[in-house]
């Protein structure tokens, strides 16, 4: 929700996450702005304006997934597959750093009547979203649910609904002049369990005013907002979280991801005699391993006493 043009950027601050709760702790509430971290995301990607919105409003979204893992090697992967010409979208999440990419960032499309980025269109009205929590453990919780707008925050608000019984309000919002991004941010609203009706009430009646979050944003800052919006519902700031994009990927991940080919393509390269390049999907950083350093993986990999692949029966 949220995403217009304008033309003029503002000064830029750290983007931040708050963790509050209302009416002595009945309601949960997620509320952030990520500028940086999606002018970052669009300048790595040469996103178009749409696409900038879509990535933008999938990333915030999936910070306040990844702030709800506390463990240290904890994160949280989400998936959008949907029938729009971006293809899929990805976001990957550890409490305070997100990282995304898209099939085509560089989708460009004419805005909608009422003159903002069409992002349902560009990520498609139909397909899955799916949500991958890494708890660190053997397994992984994976939750899924149908893409019901493509616009993502309504989206992220039907996840929540559905796949974890959590009732919510969700808004997200990316404002943009050309390339500039001039503010990001979005709102996660839970009523916890035992939460009064009336309370709920007030909360819908309010929903308006968070509407188009990303332009409330260039008027006042979160913790503005955070007073404003919650006036009367004892609003308490829990925890801070910077937020930044940040790649994981190093030169031994992308060895391990050789090594994960198998050994049979992995000797395919080594025939060809021309190395291997991977590319980061992420942050686009280049890794060449030679033929000779792909060999010492094959060697590396291959357990003392383990038949080769072509001697087996």
């Amino acid at each position: 929700m949220g995403t217009n043009q304008e033309k003029a950027a503002p000064e830029q601050k750290p983007d931040e996450m708050l963790q509050i709760d209302l009416c002595g702790g009945q309601v949960r509430v997620m509320l952030c702005e990520t500028t940086r971290t999606v002018q970052t995301c669009a300048d790595l990607h040469a996103c178009t304006p749409v696409c900038t919105a879509a990535l933008g409003r999938l990333m915030t979204g999936t910070l306040m997934l990844g702030v709800m893992m506390k463990g240290k090697d904890e994160s949280v992967t989400v998936t959008l597959k949907g029938d729009g010409p971006m293809g899929t979208l990805m976001a990957v999440s550890e409490p305070g750093r997100v990282r995304a990419c898209a099939d085509n960032p560089q989708v460009d499309l004419p805005p909608r009547a009422d003159g903002k980025l069409d992002v349902g269109a560009a990520v498609g009205h139909s397909g899955r979203m799916s949500v991958v929590k890494d708890l660190g453990l053997k397994k992984s919780y994976i939750g899924q649910s149908e893409i019901v707008s493509g616009e993502i925050a309504m989206d992220f608000a039907n996840y929540f609904t559905v796949s974890e019984q959590q009732p919510s309000l969700v808004a997200l919002g990316v404002l943009t002049s050309g390339d500039a991004v001039l503010k990001a941010g979005g709102l996660l609203i839970q009523p916890l369990p035992g939460c009064p009706d009336e309370v709920i009430d007030q909360l819908e009646l309010r929903s308006p005013m968070f509407a188009d979050i990303s332009r409330e944003m260039t008027f006042a800052d979160i913790d503005t907002l955070c007073r404003d919006w919650f006036r009367g519902m004892e609003p308490r700031i829990l925890e801070r979280t910077p937020l930044e994009y940040k790649c994981t990927c190093s030169r031994e991940r992308m060895e391990r991801a050789l090594i994960s080919l198998g050994a049979k393509d992995l000797q395919s390269l080594i025939d060809e005699g021309k190395g291997a390049e991977l590319t980061c999907h992420f942050c686009h950083s280049r890794h060449f391993f030679t033929t000779e350093q792909l060999q010492a993986m094959m060697d590396s990999a291959k357990k003392p006493g383990e038949p080769r692949e072509e001697d087996e029966p």
